[in-house]
C-alpha cells in the first residue's frame, strides 16, 4: 500500500504540474521536482490527431422507389457514425453524468476525477475511474489507430496491449493528448466522437451500432434506460454487454423475492448512472423512478455479417465482394483492399434489380433441388443490361456458405459462385455448347458470307485441313462431329444450320473461315476462359467446348443485343464514403466492338432461333413477348444445357448442368420433367418479368449482303484426277461429291463431267464423275461414199437410210450420221447413215 501511496503522489504531483504546464505555460514555476516534471512532458505533442474511425461497409440493393435495400455488411468493427443530432439527448446526458459529470467545466482533464482513481487504486479498492471523456476519447484513439496499423489478430492483439498498458507514461500521455484536444475541437464534438468511438462489446463500436444491436433502434431514439444500459456497457464492455444472459459475470446473480434478476451486474451500473442523471437535473424524479423499475430487455438483432446474411442475392454479393478485392481502385493489393472493405466505412450501392432477382430465385428453387442423389446436381441464372454491363440478377441452386463446417455438411451449401470466373469467387468455368456457335456466325458475317450462303453439311470422317492465321492448319484426322438430330447432315444455309443448331453447319462453315479470326471475335464480345487461360481454338472449340463463366456469356449476348455495344459486366453503381465524398466504381469500358451490320445479320438469325429452331419452348412460356434473339446449347453427353437470349433490354443465361461428374440430362429427369429441358422453363419465368419491367425495341434492319444469295462458276474439272477436281471445286466455294464412274471417251480414271455445271449456289454439292474409258469418239464419216463410209464406222453397227439431195455431188454420198461425229460413243451400237439421193 505504501508504494502504491509513492505512486499515486507521484503521478498527482506530475498531473498538476501537467495540467499547469499546459494550460497555463506563461506561469513561472520554480523548484527542482517542478521543474523536471516540465522537462519529462515538453517533448510530447500538445493534440491528437484523429483520423477516421473503422467503420463497417454495406452493400445495398435499390428497391424500385429508390429507397436502400441492405444485402450484407463487412467489418471488422460493427460501427456507423452518426452526427450530433443522430444522438438521443438522453445518451449525451448518461455519458457525461455516469463518466464525467464535470466534462462540460474542465479542460481536458478533471484532477479531483484523476486524484479520486488513482488514491483508490493505490488503496486497492474497486476502480472508481479517474479519466475524463476526453482522455478516454484520446485512449479509443490510440487503440484504434494501433489495430488499423496491425494486418494479422495477433498484431492487433499486441497493438491493443501496448496501446492499453497501465503504465504512468501512457496516462500523462493521455493527459497531454486530452488537453491539445479540447484547445482543437469543442465540447460536443468530442462526446459525439467519444459515442461514436466507444466499445459496447463484441465487435459492436459505436452508439449507433450499438442501439441497434442490443435495441433494434436509432441513437436518436433510446430513451433513458438504454442509454443508461449502454453506457454503463463502455465501462466493461465484455461484463456488461447484453447478449450474454448467462455469464457469469453478468448472470442472474441477484434474487429478488425469489425470482433471479437478469443482468444483474449491468442493471446495477445502468442504475448508478441513472441516479446520476437525476443527481446532476439531467431527468425528473419521476423519470428517474420509472427507468429504475424498468428491467433490462434487449432485443438483440445480430447485424449483417458478410454475404451469408444476403440470401438468395449471396452469390451476386459475393461478387461484389470479389470486385472490390481485385480492383486497385481499393487499395494496392488485395490485403490493402479487404481493409478497406472491412474498415472504410463505404456504402456500396449495387446494380442488382431485386424483381428480377426474385424471379431468377424462384425459377430455380422451383425446379432444380439443392440436391439429387444420382449426381451433383447444378443450375445457375444471370441477367446483364445490353448497353451498360449492368449485372441484373445472379442465382443458383445452392445456399451460400464460407463456413467450412457447414460447407462439409452436405451439398446443398456451396462457396463457390458457379456464375463468375475463378478469380471472382467462381468455378473454373462450364462449357458453353452450341450457344458458343454464334461467335462462328459473326465471324462469318464479317468475312463478307451470307446467311443464305448454302453449306455443304454432310456428315464425313475426316474434315480435312483448317486454316488458322494464328497456329498454322490444324488437321482433324478421325474427327467426326454428328448432329443432334442424328442422320448424315445435309445441304443447307447458314440460316438454316443456326436455326436448327447443326453443327455440321457450323464446322462446314468454320472450313471456309479462320479459326484464329472465329477466336478473336469471340474476344470481341468480351469472352474469355474462367480459369484466366487462352481460349482455345482448336476446331472441337467452334461447338463450345472452351470453359466459360456464365456471366461471361451473358454479357456476350448483351453486346449482341446492344448491336455491338460490348460492355464489361459491373455490379457497381456508386460507391460513397463517410463524407460524403464518392470512389468511382470500377467501369464497365463500353465500346463499339463489333460492326452494328454483322450483330444486325446474328439478329436476324437468332430471332428464327427464337421462333422456329431449338428455342421455341423458351419463346413459346414468356410473356409478354417482345423481339428477342437467342442460342441453345447442349454439351458432349448433355451433360449441361443452356438457354441464352436477350431483348434489347435484359441479356439471360440459364444453365443446368453436372457441377462435377458425368450424367446425361436427358436420361435424367427432376420431378417427372427431363433435366436437359428444365432450362426452358427457369429462362422464360425470368424474361418474362424482365419483358413487363424493361420491355425491348425492334431490332435493326439487317443489311442486305447479310441475305444474298451467293451464285459462282463451277470449274471445268474435265480430264482431271479425282482428287484434283476435289481441290479445286471445294476451293471455290463448293461441296464435293463423287459420283463415281460412267461411260466416257476419256481415258478411264480421268473427270468426265460434273452435276450441276455451269454456275450453281455457293456451297451447294457439286457431283463428279470419273470416266470408265468405255466410249469412244465417233469418227466423221460424211462425204465419204457408203462402203468407204461402213469402213470408218467398222466398230459400230449400220444403219443406212436415203435422204434427198439436189446436189449431185452429194449423190450416193453419206451426208449426215447419228450421232454425229465426234460424238462420245460406245463402240458395237447402233450408227444411222444417211446417204444422199439425188431427187430428179
Amino acid at each position: 500500500m505504501l508504494g502504491g501511496l509513492l505512486a499515486f503522489l507521484g503521478m498527482s504531483v506530475a498531473a498538476g504540474v501537467l495540467v499547469t504546464a499546459a494550460v497555463t505555460p506563461a506561469i513561472a514555476v520554480t523548484g527542482m521536482a517542478t521543474t523536471n516534471s516540465i522537462n519529462l512532458f515538453e517533448n510530447l505533442p500538445s493534440y491528437l490527431e484523429i483520423g477516421d474511425l473503422a467503420q463497417k461497409t454495406n452493400i445495398y440493393a435499390v428497391n424500385n422507389d429508390g429507397s436502400p435495400l441492405l444485402l450484407a455488411s463487412f467489418y471488422e468493427q460493427d460501427r456507423e457514425e452518426v452526427g450530433w443530432d443522430s444522438i438521443s439527448q438522453f445518451t449525451k446526458d448518461a455519458a457525461v453524468a455516469g463518466e464525467d459529470p464535470r466534462f462540460y467545466e474542465h479542460g481536458g482533464v478533471d484532477i479531483q476525477g484523476t486524484v479520486r482513481g488513482a488514491l483508490f487504486t493505490a488503496l486497492g479498492k474497486t476502480t472508481q475511474g479517474g479519466s475524463s471523456i476526453t482522455q478516454q476519447y484520446v485512449k479509443n484513439v490510440l487503440v484504434q489507430k494501433a489495430e488499423l496499423s496491425a494486418k494479422t489478430e495477433a498484431e492487433k492483439t499486441a497493438a491493443y496491449d501496448k496501446a492499453t498498458e497501465t503504465t504512468a507514461d501512457r496516462k500523462l500521455k493521455e493527459m497531454r493528448f486530452a488537453i491539445g484536444l479540447e484547445k482543437k475541437y469543442s465540447k460536443n464534438q468530442i462526446l459525439q466522437g467519444y459515442l461514436n468511438i466507444a466499445g459496447f462489446g463484441g465487435r459492436v463500436y459505436g452508439i449507433q451500432a450499438a442501439a441497434q444491436y442490443y435495441f433494434g433502434v436509432n441513437a436518436k431514439d433510446l430513451n433513458i434506460e438504454q442509454s443508461a444500459a449502454l453506457l454503463a456497457i463502455v465501462n466493461n464492455p465484455e461484463k456488461f454487454r447484453l447478449d450474454q444472459p448467462d455469464s457469469k459475470t453478468n448472470g442472474a446473480a441477484t434474487v429478488v423475492k425469489g425470482a433471479p434478476v437478469p443482468y444483474a451486474a449491468t442493471k446495477e451500473r445502468r442504475d448508478y448512472i441513472i441516479d446520476q442523471m437525476y443527481k446532476y437535473k439531467k431527468i425528473t424524479k419521476e423519470q428517474h423512478d420509472a427507468s429504475i423499475a424498468a428491467p433490462i430487455a434487449p432485443a438483440i438483432h445480430q447485424p449483417s455479417t458478410g454475404c451469408s446474411t444476403a440470401g438468395g442475392s449471396a452469390y451476386f454479393c459475393d461478387y461484389v465482394y470479389w470486385t472490390i478485392l481485385n480492383d486497385p481502385a481499393f487499395g494496392k493489393n488485395q490485403d490493402d483492399r479487404l481493409t478497406t472493405l472491412k474498415r472504410g466505412g463505404l456504402d456500396v450501392y449495387t446494380t442488382l434489380d431485386l424483381d428480377l432477382q426474385a424471379a431468377a430465385e424462384g425459377a430455380i428453387n422451383d425446379n432444380v433441388p439443392q440436391v439429387d442423389p444420382r449426381f451433383d446436381v447444378g443450375s445457375s441464372a444471370v441477367s446483364v443490361q445490353p448497353g451498360t454491363g449492368r449485372v441484373l440478377a445472379m442465382a443458383q441452386n445452392k445456399t451460400y456458405s464460407q463456413d467450412e463446417t457447414v460447407l462439409a455438411s452436405g451439398g446443398q451449401f456451396s462457396a463457390v459462385n458457379y456464375n463468375t470466373d475463378f478469380d471472382y469467387g467462381g468455378s473454373s468455368g462450364f462449357q458453353p455448347g452450341s450457344t458458343y456457335k454464334t461467335f462462328t456466325l459473326a465471324e462469318w458475317l464479317k468475312e463478307g458470307h451470307s446467311l443464305n450462303e448454302t453449306l455443304d453439311a454432310r456428315v464425313r470422317s475426316n474434315w480435312g485441313t483448317f486454316q488458322d492465321s494464328c497456329n498454322g492448319p490444324q488437321a482433324t484426322p478421325g474427327w467426326s462431329p454428328k448432329n443432334d438430330e442424328g442422320g448424315g447432315g445435309g445441304v443447307w444455309t447458314a440460316l438454316y444450320a443456326t436455326q436448327n443448331s447443326e453443327n455440321t453447319g457450323f464446322v462446314a462453315m468454320a472450313k471456309q473461315l479462320d479459326l484464329c479470326g472465329i477466336r478473336k471475335t469471340a474476344q470481341s464480345f468480351g469472352v474469355h476462359r474462367a480459369d484466366g487461360n487462352p481460349l482455345q481454338q482448336g476446331p472441337a472449340s467452334i461447338l463450345g467446348t472452351n470453359e466459360i463463366a456464365p456471366v461471361t456469356m451473358a454479357a456476350a449476348f448483351a453486346g449482341m443485343a446492344a448491336s455491338g455495344m460490348v460492355c464489361k459486366p459491373i455490379v457497381i453503381d456508386k460507391i460513397t464514403k463517410q463524407d460524403g465524398t464518392t470512389i468511382t466504381p470500377p467501369s464497365a469500358d463500353c465500346a463499339q466492338s463489333v460492326d452494328p451490320k454483322i450483330t444486325a445479320g446474328m439478329q436476324y438469325a437468332m430471332q428464327r432461333v427464337m421462333t422456329a429452331g431449338t428455342a421455341t419452348a423458351s419463346y413459346g412460356r414468356t410473356s409478354p413477348k417482345v423481339p428477342m434473339i437467342g442460342k441453345t446449347g447442349t454439351t458432349d453427353n448433355n451433360e449441361a444445357t443452356w438457354m441464352s437470349g436477350a431483348s434489347t433490354k435484359v441479356a439471360t443465361v440459364v444453365g443446368v448442368y453436372n457441377a462435377s461428374g458425368h450424367t446425361n440430362l436427358r436420361n435424367t429427369y427432376i420431378n417427372g420433367t427431363q433435366a436437359a429441358v428444365i432450362r426452358h422453363v427457369i429462362w422464360p419465368k425470368i424474361m418474362s418479368v424482365a419483358n413487363a419491367k424493361y420491355g425491348g425495341d425492334a431490332f435493326p434492319q439487317v443489311d442486305s449482303s447479310s441475305l444474298k444469295s451467293v451464285s459462282a462458276t463451277i470449274p471445268d474439272v474435265r480430264g482431271k484426277s479425282i482428287q484434283d477436281a476435289q481441290s479445286i471445286i471445294e476451293g471455290a466455294g463448293f461441296g464435293f461429291a463423287d459420283g463415281g464412274q460412267q461411260d466416257s471417251e476419256l481415258p478411264a480414271g480421268q473427270v468426265s463431267g460434273t452435276n450441276p455445271s455451269g454456275n450453281a449456289a455457293k456451297g451447294s454439292v457439286v457431283t463428279v464423275y470419273t470416266s470408265n474409258g468405255s466410249l469412244v469418239l465417233l469418227p466423221n464419216a460424211v462425204g465419204q461414199d457408203e462402203g468407204t463410209a461402213r469402213g470408218t464406222l467398222n466398230q459400230f453397227q449400220i444403219k443406212k437410210q436415203d435422204g434427198d439431195v439436189t446436189d449431185p455431188n452429194q449423190d450416193g454420198k453419206v451426208i449426215a450420221t447419228d450421232p454425229a461425229a465426234g460424238a462420245a460413243t460406245k463402240p458395237g451400237s447402233q450408227v444411222t447413215i444417211t446417204v444422199g439421193k439425188l431427187k430428179k
